[in-house]
This record gives structure tokens, C-alpha cells and sequence, in this order.
């Protein structure tokens, strides 16, 4: 049994109450390797935002999860060399098993998802509420982020069809016998870098696919059964066209690829939306950049060569995304 605390690491709660207080979101950016993490923490010392590092079970299996949390401790010391020490969370995304959450509470996590969304919800309570406990009863609080709700699109091994909105009637119920600290609900965001069907959005004046709106209303019954409460919105990356474009350029093969208007994302991390998950955003800025160095550069095969660039680019919009999208920018 190791304690997150021992790691230098926070847990959720106290960066969702500055959250919530502040009208900001806090960024949780998904990492699977060196490159990523020297990004994410660059870029939110630099811009003295707090942070959620994710993993998911994908992650875990591909990047070892031994090395995992301790590249997460080196995360913090990485900060404090940098010049600014920065919340810092290590935060199992998409978890959905008691034995998994269990095990990462075990090696060092300070929160975990219990992703029950796509149980019948007597079951999805009862899972979520084994794992709430478990975490809650360490000598170290473990925060617990519990589902409601289900997005569309594939994330690593999560994959849904179809979106099922989160039902405003059931949040407290949930809340209340489950325990959770935080709730992830469905408003119409979705994983992945094609979010959208061509059929479910328009095109603007340049041809470029623009999704339907966030369920603002279906956040807005959320926030007023729930007052106070963190919320947290998966499937959040934006999917900016340059990169997209860049990767086509240079022998990539994304068809409408379309993500979250980042005017929309802005809107709710001013709510009650404290936690936005972003990975689909990083994976694309690092495919662009490495592509480009490889078209340009093709006898190039020193890893450095390309992997720095695309850490380059990842903190670049990072540092965006904290200033311009989500507004934790000063808050750590």
C-alpha cells in the first residue's frame, strides 16, 4: 500500500472547491508517456494552472503501471525545478472494476473514476458506492469520480455507440448513496477525435463540420439539484482543424474530425463543471508535429528529433487551454 501523499500528490478535493469558488475548470490531460508528461507540467507551471493527470487502463498496460506513478512523483519535483510547485492529482480515468480502482488506490493514486454508466443503474450505484468506500476509508482520502450517463465514441477500451444523456431525476439519488465526490455526466460531448456523424452537424462557409450544441439545459437541472456539487464533462477535446489539417498534409487520413467548440467549453467550466477531460486534443497535436518533422526531414530517425517537437506543440496548446479554454490559469 502506497499513499499518494507520499508521492508529493493532491487529491481532487480542495482543487474542486477553488473550482467551483473560481468559475474554472480544472485541466485533466491524459498521459501515456515522457514526452506528454514534461508537457502538461511545463505548461501548467507556466501558466501557475493546477492539474489532473490521467491514466487509463490503456495507459496502465501500454506504459507499465509501476513507471506510471513514478513518473507521476517525478512530475512534482519536475515542478518544483521549473520554478512553481503546482497541484498536482494522479487520476485513473474510465476505471471499471472494483479490482482496478482498488489496485490503483493500492499503488499510489490520489483519485479514480468508477465508470458504472453502462450498468443498470441499481448496479452502477452498488459498484460505485464499493469503491467510494474502499477509497474513502484510507488514512489518505481517496476522491471517487462516479458516471451518470453515457458518451459516445472509443477512448481506448470505452466504447459506445450511441450517447445517453444524464437523467437531472436520478443525480441526487445517485450522489446520495454512492458517496462520490465528483459526477461525470453526459451533455452531448463524446470521446474520440470524430465525435459527430457529418449527418448530425452543419458546415460553416469554409466546409468545416460543426457539431450541435452542449445540453446546457440538461447542466443547468444538474446545477440546481445539485448546488455546489462538482461535475465533471468527458470527451472535452476540441479537435482544432490545424492539426487535423497538418496531419492530412503530411499522409495522415482523418475524415471529419470534428470535436467541442472551445466558446462551449469556456461556458461551462464557469458552472459547475470543475473537471474537463482532454486527451483526444493531445494525441493530435503530437501526431501533427511528428508528422511534419518526418515528411521534411525523412532520413531523420533520432526519436528526440521528432518526439521534441511534438512535446513542444503539446505545451503550446496546453498553455492555451489553461489561459483561453478552461481558466485555471493563476489558480494554483
Amino acid at each position: 500500500m502506497i499513499s499518494y501523499k507520499t508521492l508529493g500528490l493532491s487529491n481532487t478535493k480542495a482543487m474542486f472547491a477553488g473550482a467551483i469558488d473560481g468559475g474554472y475548470a480544472i485541466p485533466a490531460y491524459n498521459f501515456n508517456n515522457m514526452e506528454q508528461l514534461q508537457a502538461i507540467i511545463a505548461a501548467c507551471v507556466e501558466t501557475k494552472s493546477p492539474v489532473i493527470l490521467q491514466v487509463s487502463s490503456g495507459a496502465r498496460k501500454y506504459a507499465n503501471s509501476t513507471l506510471l506513478r513514478f513518473m507521476a512523483q517525478g512530475a512534482v519535483e519536475y515542478s518544483k525545478e521549473l520554478g512553481y510547485e503546482v497541484p498536482v492529482a494522479l487520476h485513473l480515468d474510465h476505471g471499471d472494476s472494483f479490482e482496478l480502482c482498488k489496485d490503483c488506490i493500492d499503488s499510489g493514486f490520489s483519485s479514480v473514476m468508477i465508470d458504472g454508466s453502462h450498468l443498470p443503474y441499481d448496479e452502477n450505484v452498488a459498484l460505485t458506492r464499493k469503491v467510494v468506500e474502499y477509497a474513502h476509508k484510507q488514512a489518505d482520502y481517496v476522491t471517487v469520480e462516479g458516471e451518470l450517463g453515457v458518451l459516445a465514441g472509443i477512448e481506448d477500451a470505452v466504447v459506445a455507440e450511441k450517447s445517453t444523456y444524464t437523467r437531472p431525476e436520478e443525480v441526487i439519488d445517485f450522489v446520495k448513496k454512492t458517496g462520490v465526490d465528483s459526477l461525470a455526466i453526459s451533455i452531448g460531448t463524446s470521446h474520440g477525435a470524430n465525435k459527430f456523424t457529418p449527418e448530425q452537424c452543419t458546415r460553416n462557409a469554409d466546409g468545416v463540420l460543426v457539431p450541435p450544441p452542449l445540453r446546457f439545459d440538461i447542466l443547468e437541472e444538474i446545477e440546481k439539484k445539485l448546488p455546489g456539487f462538482p461535475i465533471v464533462l468527458h470527451g472535452s477535446s476540441s479537435v482544432p482543424v490545424e492539426y487535423v489539417k497538418q496531419i492530412n498534409q503530411y499522409g495522415g487520413a482523418l475524415k471529419d474530425a470534428v470535436g467541442i467548440p472551445e466558446e462551449q467549453l469556456r461556458k461551462a467550466a464557469k458552472s459547475a463543471v470543475c473537471k474537463i477531460n482532454i486527451d483526444s486534443d493531445g494525441r493530435l497535436a503530437m501526431t501533427a508535429a511528428v508528422r511534419k518533422v518526418l515528411a521534411e526531414k525523412p532520413a531523420e530517425f533520432d526519436p528526440r528529433k521528432y518526439l521534441g517537437p511534438g512535446r513542444d506543440e503539446l505545451k503550446t496548446m496546453y498553455k492555451r487551454k489553461n489561459i483561453e479554454v478552461l481558466g485555471s490559469a493563476g489558480h494554483a
